[in-house]
């Protein structure tokens, strides 16, 4: 009992250092207009129920010059619904050998662009007016932005479960928009909405790069930001809400899979970031739980029901289940290390090989200790 009381003040201190960082954070993004064109790229497989939104909200928006939506072989009605409503349809081919159908929709959709600022979205995502004009003036000051949404989510359970895995990301990598960057094998990224230069990336060939990936948008982020670009995850505010999952169980079926990042963090910190978890929040919950809290399970919880009202902000209806969640912390615990350890690699419909998944020319740090090379900023870009 010693050593876990060592070990969990330990995770305590490590998880108050990171918490820390959200009081000196950059500002969210807020409406911008601007006279650059832009070319937004929508991959999008089977989503005729869910893009129409996105679409129209694009095509309103006057900074954008174009909306490119690449059909990834829906077998539903989605590309008729993209042409119905303005969009240019790419007619996806099927995926190389080793390949994430992702990454590989959106190297067509970017290598079908004609303006040089690309702005990338999820079709589940539905931007607001001054969205793209607020991420085409952040790329003033970096060269990859990505950003967070407002969650859409119904029902208490569903709510209460998001928030409890969305805690676990600030628990592993601190706040959205640190001021200082982290290390390149600590960058975190949100691919349902980023931003980039289409000549800069292709000459990079980032997606070529993390095309086994299942967790694409971290792996790319950590890629480039290795290379020496500056890498930014900001918060969209009010500009961007996504409605992500269907129920609580979707949720922990989906999101679920992707949170413990396990293809791009190396087994050191694989180990350090459940850790962290595990015994900052589940372990209180579950001493609380046994009628047996200690004075530090006491302070942690009371340092995760601050979190959870912070949280608030992140919902676009935030309701009980965010005040809720910390509850959940044990289930969500055991979800990460379950996907840790079993990692899926199946989406959409689609299987992809152990084999294929190694097919790669990026390898993360092995731990905690591991080294990555310094980053030497491309000034010529």
């Amino acid at each position: 009992m010693r050593a876990l009381t060592v070990l969990q003040a330990a995770a305590a201190v490590t998880a108050a250092v990171r918490l820390a960082r959200g009081r000196d954070r950059l500002p969210p993004l807020s409406p911008t207009t601007t006279d650059t064109p832009v070319s937004v790229v929508v991959p999008a497989r089977d989503e005729e129920e869910r893009i129409g939104p996105c679409l129209k909200a694009l095509l309103a928006d006057p900074a954008v010059a174009e909306v490119v939506v690449v059909d990834d072989e829906s077998r539903d009605g989605t590309a008729a619904l993209a042409a119905g409503l303005g969009a240019r349809v790419v007619a996806g081919t099927p995926p190389p050998r080793g390949w994430v159908g992702k990454q590989w929709a959106l190297r067509q959709g970017i290598t079908a662009a004609v303006n040089d600022v690309v702005v990338t979205l999820d079709a589940d995502t539905r931007p607001a007016p001054g969205l793209v004009g607020a991420l085409t003036a952040a790329l003033a000051h970096h060269d990859l932005v990505s950003a967070g949404p407002r969650f859409v989510c119904d029902g208490v359970a569903e709510q209460a479960l998001h928030a409890s895995f969305l805690a676990t990301l600030v628990y592993r990598f601190g706040p959205i928009g640190p001021s200082t960057p982290p290390p390149p094998h600590r960058v975190v990224a949100n691919g349902q909405c980023m931003a980039f230069r289409r000549t800069a990336m292709l000459e990079a060939d980032g997606f070529g790069r993390v095309r086994g990936h299942m967790t694409d948008d971290v792996a790319l982020a950590r890629l480039l930001a290795a290379d020496g670009w500056a890498v930014a995850f900001l918060d969209a505010g009010g500009l961007l809400e996504v409605d992500m999952h269907e129920s609580a169980a979707g949720v922990w079926r989906e999101w679920g899979r992707s949170l413990p990042l396990r293809d791009v963090t190396g087994p050191g910190w694989q180990v350090a970031d459940l850790a962290v978890v595990w015994l900052t929040t589940a372990l209180p919950v579950l001493r609380l739980l046994s009628g047996r809290p200690t004075r530090l399970d006491l302070g942690l919880l009371a340092a995760r029901t601050l979190l959870a009202r912070a949280l608030r902000g992140n919902y676009a209806v935030p309701g009980p289940g965010v005040l809720l969640s910390p509850l959940l912390d044990p289930l969500t615990a055991v979800r990460l290390t379950q996907a840790t350890m079993r990692p899926v690699r199946s989406w959409r419909g689609r299987r992809y090989p152990a084999a294929e998944m190694g097919a790669l020319t990026y390898r993360p740090p092995p731990g905690p200790r591991g080294r990555t090379r310094r980053p030497v900023r491309n000034e010529g870009r």
